[in-house]
């Protein structure tokens, strides 16, 4: 039987097939009795599923970022679609197709890896050029780099997902900086890659999806700042000259206000042009992704709107399918 990607499954599906798990754990219902809560996901998208009157064994048969088998059915609760599991259990080798489970491929991570290259490497200022390089050759770091998501469940959550966003806001800087004099193109540029990087240390990947201690303790923010810090030696002994004080102030303050206000967690506003350009351009292509996925993902097949987001106050307008432009009722 051909496989049923999460973004094309509706309202009471029979399943049986292999997902990715992450986030289980056991919860207990208005009875007091247990069930188990699992994030299964594939290339496509991720479903929350709940397998009721489930036992401690139901529990340790898997492990986050197993790949499963599940047995069940789908169902549409408080306007949301989710998984009602009779069975869950390791997949077997013959049984997976990772295929399935990779929304960037190899290929995929070598072409942003090598345009993540050239973007930085096309600064002209040496001294920001320089830094860049102490990146770019550290061969630990750009492995983690291409591994790692850019959040845990919405924002571009999947192998590569950092890469991926920071190559696409690269590309959009350089763009936007051309139409703009005021901006300083190769700032701009490598505070853009600079602002999320904290998050190789901050999120773990090594079996699904999850924030490591530091992660949780101090948040990317703080360790992307560590982080420069560190690369700053290097860059200055390569240089065998510090770089100009107020061009690490701006990273800097790029990096801590890119989250743009209080409330989102940026410790200071946002008061340099780039640094209003790098939180206004993050924004768009975090909202972008995640108003795509919500469209994509959502359970009412049969309707040009989603359902209402009560987070976001609103319905998206996904459109009307071309099978209904060409066959209207």
């Amino acid at each position: 039987m051909p496989r049923r990607f999460v973004s094309d499954l509706g309202h009471q599906e029979n399943i049986d097939q292999v997902f990715l798990a992450s986030q289980k754990q056991m919860r207990p219902n208005r009875n007091g009795n247990l069930y188990l809560q699992v994030e299964l996901s594939d290339r496509t998208g991720a479903i929350s599923a709940r397998m009721w009157n489930a036992s401690d064994a139901d529990y340790r048969s898997f492990e986050d970022g197993d790949l499963v088998r599940v047995e069940g059915a789908t169902q549409i609760y408080q306007g949301g679609l989710q998984l009602i599991a009779t069975s869950v259990c390791r997949a077997r080798a013959d049984e997976v197709d990772m295929a399935d489970f990779m929304s960037l491929t190899p290929a995929d991570i070598d072409r942003l890896a090598l345009r993540l290259a050239e973007l930085l490497r096309s600064m002209q200022d040496l001294p920001l050029r320089n830094l860049a390089e102490c990146f770019l050759t550290d061969d630990d770091f750009m492995g983690r780099l291409a591994r790692s998501p850019a959040g845990i469940k919405n924002h571009h959550a999947y192998p590569g997902g950092l890469l991926e966003h920071v190559v696409n806001l690269m590309e959009v800087a350089d763009s936007v900086a051309g139409h703009y004099s005021i901006l300083n193109r190769d700032l701009l540029v490598m505070g853009v890659f600079l602002h999320d990087m904290g998050k190789v240390e901050e999120l773990s990947s090594d079996r699904g999806f999850a924030y490591t201690d530091a992660g949780q303790l101090l948040g990317h923010v703080v360790l992307a700042v560590t982080m420069l810090d560190k690369k700053l030696t290097q860059a200055e002994e390569l240089l065998g000259e510090p770089l100009p004080e107020e061009t690490v102030l701006r990273l800097k303050h790029m990096i801590i206000s890119h989250h743009g206000e209080y409330e989102y967690g940026a410790p200071k506003l946002p008061m340099t042009l780039e640094a209003i350009a790098l939180h206004q351009l993050d924004n768009l292509d975090a909202k972008l992704h995640n108003f795509h996925q919500l469209m994509r993902d959502d359970a009412n097949l049969d309707s040009s709107w989603t359902q209402f987001h009560a987070n976001l106050g609103r319905k998206l307008f996904k459109g009307r399918s071309e099978a209904e432009v060409s066959n209207p009722q």
